[in-house]
């Protein structure tokens, strides 16, 4: 196939174009930085005074959108909630005319979204058939980030929206810094430890989108989370395991608010989701354990 990805360069994105370009697809990344070279990956300009990235697309078979402002830099202060929105909704709408533009549509968007769209509950079980919606400032920029790419139905393409949870990985994601403390010996149950935390290692990921690509009964929403989600505390236990640490440190959701402000409802609430609809399909985790996942990355150079 003929893949474009937009923010084919994140933690997320670069993990999905080798495994693309393995499976021997052809991959067009949409970039603002300089062009890279590349015998396998063509790079094209967008989201610039003067670009045209629908003269070079051309004949694309699916579209990719990972494009946003990471969640994870720097403090939610209204600026940089402000960018998180308006990445997503800049970078859909200029995908949606993209596709809108091209004589031969492609078959299918997967929009990347979150487990952010459900309310925060620790009695609450979340599946792609909820229909609880959260109204925090992340339960709004996902909603609306999920309606716009629901635009594109209008063109005959399939939309998929993945749902991803806390993604785990070595080069970014949450973990590094999850694991940090318990590197440093003082590791321990941060907030109360009864928040949810659905994790997904990030390899799962990236296998699980470009399933939802070739599996044209997926459509809408699609959690990617692991089937075995864990409360913070037993989360925390196992990280000392893996590490061979102490889980004996807490810290408390008051010291979390004044490190991180807002953005501490990231650590301090979770949801509990499981991925109904790819487990319907037959998808199989690699990682469908917390244990598994952790001694794939915390153990293995």
């Amino acid at each position: 196939m003929r893949i474009v990805i937009a923010g084919g360069s994140g933690f997320i994105g670069k993990k999905l174009t080798d495994m693309l370009l393995s499976e021997g697809h052809n991959v067009v990344i949409l970039t603002r930085g300089d062009r890279e070279f590349s015998e396998k990956v063509q790079y094209v300009r967008w989201l610039e005074k003067g670009t045209s990235p629908e003269k070079e697309i051309r004949n694309a078979d699916a579209f990719i959108n990972l494009a946003g402002v990471s969640i994870n830099d720097g403090r939610w202060s209204e600026n940089h909630q402000k960018q998180i929105y308006e990445s997503r909704m800049t970078a859909t709408d200029e995908l949606l005319r993209i596709i809108s533009s091209l004589p031969v549509k492609p078959s299918v968007l997967v929009n990347a979204s979150a487990i952010g769209i459900y309310p925060a509950s620790v009695k609450t079980v979340y599946t792609e058939d909820s229909t609880e919606r959260a109204n925090d400032f992340l339960g709004k920029t996902v909603r609306g980030w999920e309606n716009k790419a629901l635009q594109v139905e209008e063109h005959s393409v399939r939309p998929v929206f993945m749902r991803f949870g806390v993604v785990l990985g070595k080069e970014g994601g949450a973990l590094p810094l999850m694991a940090l403390p318990y590197r440093l010996f003082v590791g321990g149950k941060v907030g109360s430890g009864d928040q949810w935390v659905s994790w997904v290692h990030v390899m799962d990921v990236v296998r699980a989108v470009v399933f939802a690509l070739k599996n044209v009964t997926l459509r809408g929403p699609v959690n990617v989370t692991s089937p075995s989600p864990l409360q913070m505390d037993e989360f925390g236990k196992t990280i000392g395991l893996i590490l061979h640490r102490p889980h004996w440190i807490p810290v408390p959701s008051f010291a979390m608010k004044l490190v991180l402000g807002q953005k501490s409802a990231l650590v301090l609430e979770g949801q509990h989701v499981l991925p109904q609809v790819l487990q319907e399909a037959e998808f199989e985790f690699m990682y469908p354990t917390l244990r598994s996942a952790l001694e794939d990355l915390l153990t293995h150079n």
